[in-house]
C-alpha cells in the first residue's frame, strides 16, 4: 500500500512540474508577443518618418550641413526633387 501512495505521488509531482513548464512556456510567448508588437509599431513609426522626409525631399530642397570630425572642414550636401515617389 506504501508503494502505491509513493507512486501516486510521483505521478503529481510530475503533473505539477509539466504544469509549470508550460505556464513559463506561455509567460516566454506572452513576452515575444509584445516585443514583436513593440518592434512593429516602431518599425511603423520609422516608415512615417522616413515616407515623410522623402516627401519633403520630392518636393523641395533639403541641405544638409555636417562638420567632419576628423579635419573640421563644414560639407554641405544639397538634395533636390522633382516628382513624388510612386509605391
Amino acid at each position: 500500500m506504501g508503494a502505491i501512495i509513493i507512486l501516486e505521488d510521483t505521478a503529481l509531482a510530475e503533473e505539477d512540474e509539466a504544469i509549470e513548464v508550460a505556464k513559463k512556456q506561455a509567460l516566454e510567448i506572452q513576452r515575444i508577443t509584445q516585443r514583436l508588437d513593440m518592434l512593429d509599431r516602431r518599425l511603423d513609426n520609422i516608415d512615417s518618418m522616413v515616407t515623410a522626409v522623402a516627401e519633403r525631399v520630392m518636393s523641395q530642397l533639403v541641405t544638409i550641413n555636417i562638420t567632419c570630425p576628423h579635419c573640421g572642414k563644414d560639407i554641405e550636401i544639397a538634395i533636390v526633387g522633382s516628382q513624388k515617389p510612386t509605391r
